[in-house]
């Protein structure tokens, strides 16, 4: 069967096949005094707080599953709206908020709404695999820009202003980012939005993982600059539920019409027991629960990169958010007799029964050198990581 050309374009998720080789590893040493422990996915240990589950668990028992409108309902388009003034002390009128089924329908809804085939799109490298591949799937091209440590592997206004071309159409960026967990300077990214507006052109970023920013020169919202932002976010991630498949996006005004269409017609509306599951989320009982994982988070990130530096596996910058450590494993590499970090993370899941992600995914930006480290997982786990490591590293 001939496949489409945009399918051919769109790279294997090659995240998903460690992930594969490692649950088969996992089955066979279940029994064994070391199980395999997963550093590679980036989910959190966590689950939805009691609030959230007893409000799904409502929804179900009061026959509340129908289609909503496709924007979301209006109750938590109006929550949304509150914690951004509560939380970042910004405006965000509901009526600019989109709910989606998970961030990925917000991205794929924002490419398909402003991209059309051949516009080029600027992207650090490093960057999150998936979000360069919703904009091939809207037909248009990824460029990704390589980024350094000095640069917190994030674009600058003086990059994009240097890559801009006849085709370009905007950037993506993320703040927070994955795989690194580094976040934008609020100064650089106005200057990048600046560069973008005078050229007619788009800023879509990903702040799903802004609500677990640790420090507060980056904790702030793309939103406070200007409108014309496009943010996307999540409840995934600060929220804990990510199989709910429940997000949301800001976008301009002008523009809801339009997402609102192709939301119609490609997903007809998000979850509606997840919708009415995440009105809870800002319930302060909740929020109390989110900010006590946010800090338990912190201190699995202030104790496992330390950790990671004094075995050999520098991290180049200590990343303000997020769950993540990208490390160079080059001569943690040599110490295993293997070259590069997609064989190295295959010896160490061998050796250690400790499952990482290979920087293969995230770009081609000095990626074979870098390994990802997640670090949603408890701290008695990654203590005993730690000691695998060292067992194996000498």
């Amino acid at each position: 069967m001939k496949l489409s050309t945009r399918a051919e374009r769109i790279e294997p998720f090659y995240v998903m096949e460690v992930a594969k080789a490692a649950q088969a590893l996992a089955r066979e040493v279940a029994g064994s005094r070391e199980p395999m422990i997963f550093l590679n996915i980036g989910e959190p240990d966590f689950t939805a707080p009691p609030l959230v589950q007893e409000a799904a668990a409502k929804a179900v028992r009061d026959g509340a599953t129908q289609y909503t409108q496709a924007l979301g309902l209006d109750a938590l388009r109006e929550r949304i709206s509150a914690w951004y003034a509560q939380r970042f002390g910004v405006d965000v009128p509901a009526r600019r908020i989109v709910v989606t089924a998970g961030a990925s329908a917000a991205l794929q809804l924002a490419c398909l709404a402003l991209i059309d085939a051949g516009d080029e799109i600027l992207m650090p490298d490093p960057s999150y695999p998936c979000n360069r591949h919703f904009v091939s799937a809207a037909e248009g091209r990824a460029v990704l820009i390589p980024t350094t440590a000095e640069e917190r592997y994030q674009l600058s206004a003086a990059k994009v202003e240097a890559a801009w071309g006849p085709r370009t159409r905007g950037v993506l960026l993320a703040s927070p980012s994955n795989p690194t967990g580094t976040s934008i300077a609020p100064d650089e990214l106005r200057r990048i939005h600046a560069a973008v507006q005078s050229r007619g052109g788009i800023t879509l970023i990903d702040e799903i993982y802004l609500g677990l920013s640790y420090d507060d020169a980056f904790g702030q919202t793309a939103l406070a600059i200007d409108e014309n932002v496009i943010s996307i976010n999540s409840f995934s991630k600060y929220f804990n539920m990510t199989g709910w498949r429940l997000g949301w996006m800001v976008v301009p005004e002008v523009l809801v019409p339009a997402v609102e269409r192709l939301a119609q017609n490609l997903f007809i509306c998000a979850s509606t027991v997840s919708q009415f599951a995440a009105l809870a989320c800002f319930e302060l009982e909740s929020i109390a629960e989110y900010e006590r994982r946010r800090a338990e988070f912190k201190a699995r990130r202030d104790y496992f990169i330390p950790a990671l530096n004094q075995l050999g596996l520098n991290v180049p910058v200590v990343p303000d958010g997020a769950f993540y450590a990208w490390a160079d494993c080059t001569r943690a590499a040599e110490a295993l007799g293997v070259s590069g970090s997609w064989d190295f993370a295959y010896e160490l899941m061998r050796r250690a029964h400790l499952a990482i992600t290979p920087g293969r995914d995230f770009g081609t930006a000095e990626t074979a050198r870098y390994v990802r480290f997640s670090t949603a997982n408890s701290m008695a786990q990654l203590q005993e990581s730690v000691a695998r490591l060292a067992r194996v590293l000498g």
